[in-house]
């Protein structure tokens, strides 16, 4: 995802499914720039921890988000050829979304090993994202084409797709929602039996709106989110929208090249109270813990 918009195109080489856009939609792209400077909303990494200077002065301005430590307590070997969308951790596994068109696959990764057990391929002209987990079925969003779809938790096989009216991005589960996001500040929460839309939940930190939300997962009441192409990852209030507090992964890569390679994908484990992060051509999975405050 790009932090305004643009185009994904495969590049097997190099992937960066990012191009310089094209005169056909250099409009939109304007368009969409003004609309994001009108709304304020915060997609600069570095505008992040700041808080909103023209609420700073007035005695409403939010509490500022919080920066949590965390320590590496654990490291094991990834696909690094994978471009990983959506992580989520199942009876001493993951299950993982990955993307690129011609690449996109759903798969089954063994923990520690990070060997891949089982995979699926989509369609050639599908871009793979967020996946969730809900009971004994798994779902996978695209990017553009506006298409899920849910799978047999054990086989893969398919037994329907579904729309939405946006961009799919990152998916996760709170254990009655489906929550959505697009790359926007909204999250939108989805029954995940109707698999419609229910509710549209803005995010804001230190009082800004924060865009390009991610890869997803909740984890003890709380959702975490990546913002694309930054090393933060959020720790949303799923009540209110508001960045309780959040944490800056920077250097947890080793060597990044700069392309493409960067933090998108959370995972947690609820019985061991273990938490994964890891990203796109990562050759490894970390389990991090959080320090107490």
């Amino acid at each position: 995802m790009s932090n305004l918009v643009g185009t994904r195109q495969p590049n097997h080489s190099m992937p960066n499914p990012k191009p310089p856009p094209t005169a056909s939609n250099f409009i939109a792209l304007v368009s969409v720039f003004v609309a994001t400077l009108l709304l304020g909303a915060c997609s600069d990494p570095g505008q992040l921890e700041k808080p909103n200077q023209s609420n700073a002065n007035q005695s409403a301005n939010p509490a500022q988000a919080r920066k949590d430590a965390y320590d590496v307590v654990n490291i094991t070997p990834h696909d690094p050829d994978a471009f990983l969308q959506g992580l989520v951790w199942y009876n001493n596994g993951f299950y993982e979304g990955t993307g690129l068109e011609g690449r996109s696959t759903l798969r089954r990764v063994e923990y520690p090993s990070g060997k891949v057990t089982k995979s699926i391929s989509l369609s050639p002209d599908l871009f793979g994202e967020g996946v969730a987990l809900v009971g004994d079925q798994l779902l996978q969003l695209t990017w553009k084409s506006k298409r899920g779809f849910v799978y047999d938790r054990e086989s893969f096989r398919l037994l329907r797709e579904f729309t939405y009216d946006t961009e799919g991005w990152g998916l996760t589960y709170d254990g009655t929602n489906l929550i959505l996001s697009d790359g926007s500040s909204l999250l939108t929460f989805i029954d995940p039996q109707t698999l419609k839309p229910t509710r549209k939940l803005p995010v804001m930190m230190n009082g800004r709106p924060v865009d390009q939300l991610n890869e997803l997962e909740y984890i003890e009441g709380e959702i975490w989110s990546n913002v694309w192409q930054t090393n933060y990852i959020l720790r949303i209030d799923p009540a209110t929208g508001k960045v309780n507090s959040y944490l800056d992964m920077k250097g947890l890569l080793h060597n990044p090249t700069g392309n493409e390679d960067v933090l998108n994908g959370i995972a947690y484990d609820a019985q061991t109270k273990r938490i994964f992060v890891s990203g796109k051509l990562w050759p490894n999975i970390y389990e991090i813990r959080v320090r107490a405050q």
